[in-house]
């Protein structure tokens, strides 16, 4: 017989045995069918709604929202290392949003670009970015290399 999606079978677990209700009380789940006694929850056509609490006041309706948090709204810096420059470019050339874009160190939108400090940077380059780390900015001035902030 061929195999295929009509004949598939789920051999991984066991299957679950139907829970049987109202087969009378020696059963444990006969008269309410364990249902409880009254309210929506025993009638039929009952559907749960989540957070309902039966008119009880929900929880988390009564938790207090505090505070605002800006992770939705921040604009993240790409970052790239002096060490990645020095092998990405050559003496001479300009380092920017665009020249970097080329070069495939950024994917989609950006903020701005960010230069960590890690590695030397032994290319004289220009660097147009946004920021600069600290320790960046102390190889750039030490090896005398111009730079904006943009």
């Amino acid at each position: 017989m061929m195999t295929n999606l009509a004949n598939l079978t789920d051999s991984s677990r066991p299957r679950k045995s139907v829970k049987r209700v109202g087969r009378g009380p020696g059963s444990g789940l006969g008269k309410t069918c364990g249902r409880g006694e009254k309210g929506a929850g025993s009638r039929s056509g009952y559907k749960r709604r989540w957070g309902y609490e039966g008119g009880q006041f929900r929880t988390y309706a009564k938790m207090p929202i505090r505070g605002f948090n800006n992770t939705r709204f921040r604009q993240a810096y790409d970052s790239v290392n002096l060490g990645q420059i020095n092998d990405a470019f050559e003496d001479g050339e300009v380092v920017n949003v665009e020249t970097l874009a080329e070069r495939g160190f950024l994917t989609g939108k950006t903020y701005g670009i960010k230069i960590l400090g890690d590695g030397e940077l032994k290319k004289k380059v220009t660097i147009e970015v946004a920021a600069l780390s600290k320790s960046a900015q102390q190889k750039l001035e030490k090896a005398n290399i111009p730079f904006t902030l943009v």
